[in-house]
């Protein structure tokens, strides 16, 4: 295997880890429901009432400056060899300096950018308890349908029961009184109200 070949591979490999990356879910992806690749932070203050984005800690070599730095510092390493006139160890050190400019600019991006939006979740932002929305498949009598409701600003759909086994036809407002197991149990809005 000659130099080029060397980078080329680096740069395949690097390009094809950040795509199996983005659409993994950006930093989330399980493979055959045991591995889990995630990007590891630390939300230790989150507990204590400090924002969970101030706290994170993002090391500065992650996966993702890894991918683009193996990326950037193939693809600069296989035009140099191929169209430069370096010797293979200026190539290399110019190569490793691209890689590491890729890699910095994606480690400045995660921590500047996109990283200060992050904030997990509380339970009363993701609770269903309490969501009032309309039957978007007929609730059979002591079957199940469907119910679409928003929350924070989504339109979410979640599966439903009749609280008493009644039926509850399509477009009627209900009011979510409880969920269990992946179950929204409702009620007719009007019923609520009284």
């Amino acid at each position: 295997m000659n130099w080029e070949m060397f980078y080329l591979i680096c740069f395949v490999a690097g390009l094809m880890l950040s795509v199996v990356a983005l659409l993994g879910g950006m930093g989330h992806l399980h493979f055959g429901g045991h591995v889990h690749v995630h990007i590891p932070h630390s939300v230790a203050g989150a507990a204590h009432g400090v924002s969970s984005a101030a706290q994170m800690k993002v090391p500065w070599w992650n996966g993702f400056s890894a991918m683009i730095f193996l990326c950037w510092f193939g693809a600069s390493g296989y035009l140099l060899t191929k169209y430069g006139g370096f010797v293979a160890g200026v190539v290399l050190a110019l190569a490793a300096v691209c890689g590491v400019a890729g890699g910095a600019i994606v480690f400045v991006f995660l921590t500047r950018v996109l990283l200060p939006h992050e904030r997990e979740l509380t339970a009363d932002e993701t609770a269903v308890v309490g969501a009032v929305g309309k039957v978007s498949a007929v609730i059979q009598t002591g079957g199940t349908g469907e119910i679409i409701y928003q929350q924070m600003g989504a339109l979410r759909s979640a599966p439903a029961r009749s609280e008493d086994g009644l039926p509850i036809p399509k477009q009627e407002e209900v009011f979510v009184v409880r969920y269990e197991k992946g179950i929204a149990y409702v009620r007719r809005w009007d019923e609520s109200v009284r």
